[in-house]
């Protein structure tokens, strides 16, 4: 556990870290996006700060100088360096980066009439209808609650998750030991998973930096939550939509396929954040801009909005690799529907932006093994350099080889949707592709009406790239075994698809039937009597200037309060946490709970191990140096041992400490043992604990590979 003196250094350094980027993220938004205020402006500031943080990671991770004082440095010199550099003089560094402060142009909507335009770049004149808000409010509320309770879970038991203890903790311990985010971080061979991009892991990595443990890595996911519902309002607000926005969003993000994110290191959470983030951008900078005189000259201020929705986009695929298809399809897309003397400069700007985003991980690939994407070893005929070995783990199926088979649908897939999408998964997955759909349909629309068809686009390519993954279906053939947790692959368009489907039915409701047949409105976003209550308040303000916000002092000092009680919380909290993290592990094999518990208690150690899960064997305080023993391959291929001779050659090459000899579970029809327990034993070593599947071992010595009798 952590004393309070260290307890306050830690929460100095994430404070500062994050104030630092803050104050960069804010000043640079205020120049790319004057006119945003309100929760948007709150949200593209995040993207930007969000992105501050990574590239500071990424850039001291490239040398191996990923660590605490320099990490510190190295944000506060990008925050403040964006403080005078960016936001010193009005007509200073800015015009360099090809935008001017009075108007930062993306998109140019259909729009119905210079009156409807003008509205729409002014914002929302009345806030939402109490009751709808209240309602709205209500039910993300319990979706929080609900998402909080199993995060509380995990901090009785540390986390369990497959993927959090296979590679999402040891990438984040790996960064965290090493310092280095460039190098390869070699874990069970099992789908080329070191080749993955680490965007979320980043975040891991910095809390570990500033605690010396992982105490905030079971909260971050509610922090992405939260965002995520942020981002939903957002895409509902520019017209008038927020609170159902919202209370759609909450309900989709609050699935059974997504429940295994709270309280875990897992990522899809982290991908579907930065995706709708870049929406609602999107949306919101198209309804404010739409029909300006900067849209519809095309000049160089349609730089800004693009920077700043690629760059959301590219954090997207840097995340998750089924990120990748929907995000090129957003950035594409924005650039088509761009007026048509800007759509090069926002194709170039938002291109340049997302590979800025998530590009990194991809260029390590490219530089390791010749190949950005090793995974696929051909384009067509082309040939490409990639690791010649199996992917191993699960056989790989995708949903798309079963379409046409009845009986995987009715035995695996049916099952399935109810099990991860609840009872009413047709009601949802209808009301989803309903919105993507319209947002498609060329009809009327509201103002930036274009950027929905691009929401509607990316949202079918989050479905095309489920549909084609192979581990989308994964599992024997015929037995999709992977199919319910394969479809947290599919949640982004359905959280997309519900938080866009009251913008896309606007158009519908206000005019009674299809746009262009009804002529005379039957609702209104606001009613008769907020109008009254509430009467626009016409203020004069400089050009380019944001919004004044006058709820800016009460919300700092609730802000603040918040922040207070949550540090006074936290120090019990990390100690409950960190007293009971893998002390009774239940999750796994009984011999490797067993081994788990042994090693939260160890450190400094160098540890040998088999297992596919990995990161409880890093121990308390993070300081075990854990390694998959394998020998690496050309092209980044790394493969595991297949004699005795191999693998105590491996072992005395790691001079390791402990050997953790052990399958991942106990199977029917196999020996109770993997082969490096006969490989390992002889003299020289001790038995620590024995018990099926698992062995650990502690070294005294090498081990002579001429000894081998296998």
């Amino acid at each position: 556990m952590l004393d309070l003196p260290r307890y306050l250094l830690g929460v100095a350094e994430i404070a500062l870290a994050v104030g630092f980027a803050a104050f960069g993220a804010m000043t640079l938004r205020v120049r790319l996006l004057p006119a945003f205020s309100g929760a948007p402006a709150h949200l593209a500031s995040g993207v930007i700060a969000l992105a501050l943080l990574i590239w500071s990671a990424e850039l001291l991770g490239s040398v191996g100088l990923f660590e605490p004082v320099p990490y510190l440095v190295a944000v506060a010199l990008v925050g403040l360096g964006l403080r005078l550099g960016v936001g010193g003089r009005q007509g200073g560094p800015s015009r360099l980066l090809g935008f001017s402060p009075g108007g930062d142009v993306a998109i140019r909507g259909s729009g119905r009439g210079e009156k409807q335009d003008a509205a729409a770049r002014e914002g929302p004149p009345y806030p939402p209808p109490v009751a709808q808000t209240v309602v709205a409010l209500a039910i993300a509320a319990a979706a929080i609650v609900k998402f909080g309770i199993d995060v509380k879970s995990k901090f009785g038991t540390g986390m369990t998750g497959f993927d959090s203890t296979w590679y999402h903790g040891p990438f984040a311990a790996g960064f965290y030991q090493s310092g280095d985010t460039w190098g390869l971080h070699f874990i069970a061979p099992q789908f080329l998973a070191w080749f993955y991009p680490a965007n979320g892991e980043i975040f891991h990595a910095v809390g570990m930096l500033a605690f010396g443990r992982d105490v905030l890595s079971p909260l971050l996911n509610l922090g992405w939550f939260v965002g995520c519902l942020v981002a939903c309002w957002c895409i509902g607000r520019p017209y008038r939509m927020a609170p159902w926005s919202l209370a759609l969003g909450a309900v989709a993000l609050s699935l059974p396929v997504l429940s295994d994110q709270a309280g875990e290191a897992r990522n899809d959470i982290v991908g579907i954040f930065f995706l709708l983030a870049a929406v609602a951008i999107a949306v919101n900078a198209a309804t404010r801009y739409s029909g300006t005189a900067e849209a519809n000259s095309g000049d160089s201020s349609t730089i800004g909005p693009a920077i700043v929705i690629g760059l959301a986009a590219g954090l997207a695929a840097g995340t998750k690799l089924n990120f990748l298809l929907p995000a090129a399809v957003l950035v594409l897309g924005l650039a088509l529907v761009a007026p048509v003397g800007s759509r090069w400069r926002t194709l170039v700007a938002g291109g340049l932006a997302s590979l800025a985003g998530g590009g990194y991980w991809y260029l390590r690939n490219l530089i390791h093994t010749g190949n950005p994407l090793p995974w696929f070893d051909s384009l067509g005929p082309i040939s490409l350099p990639a690791p010649d070995q199996a992917l191993g783990g699960r056989e790989g199926h995708s949903v798309f080889g079963y379409l046409t088979d009845g009986s995987v649908w009715s035995d695996w897939f049916l099952p399935g949707l109810h099990g991860g999408l609840t009872i009413l998964w047709p009601l949802l997955l209808g009301l989803a592709l309903a919105g993507l759909l319209l947002c498609c349909l060329p009809l009327a629309r509201p103002a930036g009406g274009r950027v929905l068809v691009v929401a509607g686009a990316t949202g079918f390519a989050v479905i095309l790239a489920w549909l084609i993954a192979p581990t989308s279906a994964s599992g024997p053939d015929g037995m999709p075994r992977g199919f319910e947790s394969g479809l947290r692959y599919l949640a982004p368009a359905l959280v997309l698809g519900l938080s866009v489907l009251p913008a896309a039915l606007l158009p519908w409701v206000a005019w009674g039937g299809a746009p262009g047949k009804a002529r005379r409105p039957v609702f209104r976003p606001t009613n008769s009597a907020s109008q009254r209550l509430l009467p626009r308040r016409k203020t004069q303000r400089r050009p380019g200037a944001p919004p004044h916000d006058r709820t800016r002092g009460p919300s700092a000092l609730g802000a603040l309060a918040v922040l207070l009680l949550a540090i006074a919380i936290g120090y019990p909290v990390q100690r409950h946490y960190l007293d009971n993290r893998y002390a009774n592990p239940t999750f796994a094999a009984p011999g490797l709970n067993a081994a788990f518990e042994w090693a939260d208690e160890i450190s400094n150690a160098r540890i040998a191990t088999t297992s596919t899960r990995q990161y409880p064997l890093y121990g308390t305080d993070l300081s075990n140096h854990v390694q998959y023993v394998g020998e690496e391959q050309p092209h980044g291929g790394f493969t595991a041992p297949t004699t005795c001779r191999q693998w105590r050659h491996l072992l005395n090459e790691g001079d390791y400490d402990y050997v953790i000899a052990t399958r991942d579970r106990v199977e029917q029809g196999k020996q109770p043992y993997p082969p490096a327990v006969r490989w390992t034993e002889g003299s020289g070593l001790e038995i620590l604990l024995r018990e099926s599947p698992t062995v650990v071992f502690r070294l005294s010595g090498p081990l002579d590979p001429a000894r081998c009798r296998y």
